[in-house]
């Protein structure tokens, strides 16, 4: 099965992770920091990260506007909702693909230019995770001499910058420069047969009209605050779980687990991101600031299941406003990334 393989290393990589994170744990320790939890403060910490879903539609408009200037803020964050909701019940990150489609069902913009808008929010997430995690560490309070892995944290960090500064090298390039770039593909597409072509050429168009946000400068600083504020409020949220679970380290290390986390589960996992937002917490609370293994486990299980919930509710509703099941809007997500038909780009 196409993609089969991808959804089998997720599985994989999740038990694996679930394991190493649970090897030297007492369970009756675990179960103790979880029953002694502040239960308003967790829910606090859960109302404040599902409202950030809410920032996110609206800097979405930002992102969409050079595809379509005006969606309706109850669409994107209808399709918001619905895409973080299947990227947590279904493999391979298929929420990206069913959010895409979803817009595409509530507002007239092309699949593949919601999906390059998509392309650009991942980068204004990384810059704004980078940005925020460099200011952690230079913040007063940072540990010391701080290690991963046995690794000095200044080096680790360094490795990370320069990963990611190739990636935006890669991604803009074509951004930069579109012309040259369907130039290129113009002439891989002479050996694709007949009308194919055309419409792949003519997908190309739309996604890098979605990039289209990074090539303005307008535009490209909007986006860059309203992710700025995305991440510094989710931030919020995990200072509060801490709390929750007497765990007394501030909101820069809120901050910096944030950043770990967020770049932990960029790796293939079951969906919902089992294991690895568990192994990234472990990381950056417990190695980096010293929190207890048994303190550190129950704030990541109790805020990710936490936070699990709210959004997957709230997602399959909106999919059950567009009358599709949960296998049916996986499938239909596929379909549209893959559809010979390409709508138009404006317009009703």
């Amino acid at each position: 099965m196409r993609g089969g393989w991808r959804a089998v290393l997720g599985v994989v990589v999740s038990v694996l992770l679930i394991w190493w994170v649970l090897r030297d744990v007492e369970p009756g320790l675990l179960l103790g920091e979880l029953r002694d939890a502040n239960g308003w403060l967790l829910l606090a910490a859960v109302v404040v990260a599902t409202s950030g879903f809410l920032t996110r539609a609206l800097r979405w408009r930002v992102i969409l506007h050079p595809i379509r200037p005006r969606t309706g803020l109850g669409s994107r964050f209808a399709a918001v909702c619905i895409g973080f909701a299947l990227n947590n019940l279904l493999p391979a990150r298929a929420g990206e693909l069913a959010r895409a489609w979803s817009l595409s069902r509530f507002e007239p913009v092309p699949v593949s230019g919601s999906l390059g808008s998509l392309v650009a929010e991942r980068f204004l997430d990384g810059v704004a995770i980078l940005l925020l995690l460099g200011a952690a560490v230079l913040l007063p309070g940072f540990p010391a001499n701080a290690t991963i892995g046995g690794r000095p944290l200044v080096g680790v960090l360094l490795t990370i910058l320069a990963v990611g500064g190739a990636g935006v090298l890669v991604l803009f390039l074509p951004v930069i420069f579109p012309a040259p770039a369907l130039r290129i593909l113009d002439r891989g597409l002479r050996l694709v047969p007949g009308g194919r072509g055309r419409r792949l050429r003519k997908l190309a168009e739309f996604f890098l009209q979605g990039l289209g946000v990074l090539r303005s400068p307008r535009l490209f600083g909007q986006a860059l605050s309203w992710s700025l504020v995305i991440w510094a409020w989710n931030a919020v949220s995990f200072w509060l779980a801490f709390l929750a679970f007497g765990i007394d380290q501030g909101y820069t290390a809120a901050l910096f687990v944030q950043g770990v986390i967020a770049l932990g589960v960029a790796v293939p996992s079951a969906p919902g991101y089992f294991g690895t937002f568990h192994a990234a917490a472990l990381v950056g609370l417990h190695e980096v600031y010293g929190v207890a293994g048994e303190a550190t486990l129950a704030f990541a299980f109790g805020y990710h299941l936490g936070g699990f919930f709210p959004v997957t509710f709230l997602g399959l509703w909106y999919a059950g406003r567009l009358g599709l099941s949960l296998p049916e809007l996986g499938k239909a997500g596929k379909a549209a990334a893959a559809r010979r038909h390409v709508p138009a780009a404006g317009g009703p």
